[in-house]
């Protein structure tokens, strides 16, 4: 963990997992984040219920709070020493309304209420993956049951061609009705493992809508099964 300037950079497993600019959490430094607010910003105005899966420098909680003021916002980090020093070296802002919890997703959110969150994200690595049981039919089931009537959840994995993370995450998510998958331009190409950000359920109007000018593709509706269907 470092931090330069007002610039405060988590590595874990060997990777750079977050960054945030301090003086301007709206600044979101790394672009699968990026995607991530895009997602956040495309929802309806005023404050938002979200439920964070992984914590890190607390990147995207903070963004929330800077672009969504009054916020309510849960974070399930089961790494308490890593959470101890993030909020030591870069604490959070004053009056920021967040619960974080030390304990795992598939923990945690068994004990949040049903249809109590708008956002779900999911951002959690081990070993720089995401753990299997977060993608497993039955977290999604729990994820299903915790958002709200109109909620989206986000996930960001790390995938390349033939997309063996994505894939079985894909045929899972499909119950959610809406979905939708942002990747990133050189792992498209299959130059590298690369952010997948994918959003299940009532994916919001005008998202990524100019994801295109940065390189990104973006596969919605049956693009999404003709690409990434395991059958």
């Amino acid at each position: 963990m470092a931090l330069v300037s007002s610039l405060f950079l988590v590595e874990l497993d060997g990777m750079q997992q977050s960054a945030v600019d301090l003086a301007d959490p709206a600044r979101l430094i790394f672009d699968y984040a990026r995607r991530v607010g895009d997602v956040i910003d495309a929802m309806p105005a005023g404050p938002l219920r979200v439920l964070h899966i992984g914590g890190a420098a607390m990147t995207l909680p903070r963004y929330v709070d800077h672009m969504r003021p009054r916020s309510l916002q849960v974070v399930l980090e089961p790494a308490i020493d890593v959470i101890d020093h993030v909020l030591e070296e870069a604490p959070l802002p004053p009056g920021i309304r967040i619960d974080i919890r030390p304990v795992t997703g598939q923990v945690g959110i068994k004990e949040l209420r049903t249809a109590s969150q708008d956002v779900v994200i999911l951002d959690a690595f081990e070993d720089g993956v995401v753990p299997p049981e977060l993608t497993s039919a039955a977290f999604v089931a729990e994820v299903r049951r915790v958002l709200a009537p109109g909620g989206v959840f986000v996930t960001n994995l790390i995938d390349c061609p033939p997309y063996p993370r994505v894939r079985p995450f894909v045929e899972t998510a499909r119950n959610f009705g809406g979905l939708l998958i942002v990747v990133e331009p050189a792992t498209m190409k299959g130059r590298r493992e690369g952010n997948m950000v994918i959003v299940c359920g009532a994916v919001p109007p005008g998202a990524f809508d100019d994801s295109g000018e940065a390189g990104y593709r973006v596969f919605r509706g049956a693009e999404v099964a003709d690409a990434f269907s395991v059958r």
